[in-house]
């Protein structure tokens, strides 16, 4: 196993072995005493459903941890920027070095992210099981 991703939250609901937490995301800067004026400081607050096994020991309104491997962080920037971002580029070279055209390049290019993110978003009951947070208390 990697270094662990966690992150503090609070137990939103339970619903049977289902625990959704709430997570505050904040950017890296949020903690910067400038924060307050900056407008590059965000944070946003999530919802993170978790299977677990005696999700009856736990109650709404309490504070729990939720720990993540790192490697699933990596994963999740790959398919969603690396490898479209290959596809993107391998369908520009081949489409302007066989037609000739930037235009119909660039359409192309583009063209080839929708079966990408239509394939995606049909696997994601199998990639969300990749994806798997735990309770830590």
């Amino acid at each position: 196993m990697g270094a662990d991703i966690r992150h503090d939250g609070i137990v939103n609901s339970i619903d049977g072995q289902k625990v959704t937490v709430r997570i505050l995301q904040a950017s890296a800067c949020s903690g910067c005493q400038a924060s307050r004026i900056c407008r590059a400081a965000e944070s946003k607050e999530k919802l993170v459903e978790i299977e677990m096994k005696g999700a009856d020991t736990l109650s709404v309104g309490q504070t729990v941890t939720i720990a993540g491997e790192e490697s699933m962080g990596m994963t999740a920037v790959m398919l969603a920027f690396g490898l479209p971002l290959l596809l993107l580029i391998a369908g520009l070279v081949t489409a302007i070095s066989v037609t000739g055209s930037e235009k119909i390049g660039a359409a192309v290019a583009l063209g080839i992210l929708v079966p990408y993110y239509i394939v995606l978003m049909l696997l994601r009951k199998r990639i969300k099981k990749d994806f798997q947070f735990r309770i830590i208390q």
